[in-house]
């Protein structure tokens, strides 16, 4: 329900190419012109196997993202970059965590990224229609505009020596995390400012790389990190 409303309500987006839901659901979106009533069996036959689609669904138009100099201007803020983290509900529940914790927008790889439907949008619960994101090229020549722009680039390394905390001084911070396993890449690394950890006192090796995404800005959100120009 909540990707399908905020998509939408959406003023990015124009009408769905196809919008079907039972007849409990579609009193809920009385107005949307070519609404199709169909029994909750019936919309299933349109999904992937074992989708949960709770008596709606949606083929969008395609959401257009932005590029690197809009979702970077001006240099306020926190933006998310993700470096080839390819697991769909991990990138929703991303997107859910940046849209919660305020954060500008959200950095991807135009390849080696999952696209922003499915079950990315429903694990993402209207937060890719909530929250800006730019789809790129090539992301160490991302942050290098960034940087111009005035972003200081955090990216997370468990095996780094700083702690997430010490690292974020109350600039406008790019967080960079990589996929679960490989990490950030090196070249990516190599232009960010500073890798930083996320101290684990528990001693766990590693966290759910969504998981970890939701600390970092959880930190990054507090009052004075992260919010100055």
């Amino acid at each position: 329900m909540h990707a399908v409303e905020a998509a939408l309500a959406n003023p990015k987006r124009g009408e769905p190419r196809r919008l079907v839901a039972t007849a409990d659901r579609a009193k809920k979106l009385s107005g949307h012109k070519n609404l199709e009533i169909l029994e909750a069996q019936e919309i299933a036959r349109y999904l992937p196997q074992g989708a949960v689609h709770q008596g709606l669904a949606m083929k969008p138009e395609p959401l257009e993202g932005s590029d690197i100099d809009a979702i970077g201007s001006p240099a306020k803020g926190v933006l998310v970059m993700l470096d080839q983290i390819t697991d769909p509900q991990n990138v929703g529940a991303i997107f859910r965590s940046a849209a919660a914790f305020g954060a500008k927008g959200i950095i991807l790889q135009d390849r080696n990224a999952p696209p922003l439907t499915g079950a990315l949008a429903k694990a993402a619960a209207g937060a890719v229609d909530q929250i800006d994101h730019a789809s790129v090229v090539n992301l160490s020549r991302a942050l290098e505009r960034l940087s111009e722009l005035g972003w200081k680039v955090v990216g997370l390394d468990g095996a780094a020596d700083t702690d997430l905390a010490d690292a974020l001084e109350g600039s406008a911070t790019v967080l960079v995390l990589g996929s679960e396993g490989e990490g950030i890449r090196r070249l990516v690394a190599e232009h960010c400012d500073i890798l930083a950890r996320i101290p684990m006192p528990g001693g766990f090796e590693s966290l759910n790389v969504s998981n970890a995404a939701a600390i970092a800005l959880y930190e990054a959100s507090r009052p004075g990190i992260g919010r100055k120009s």
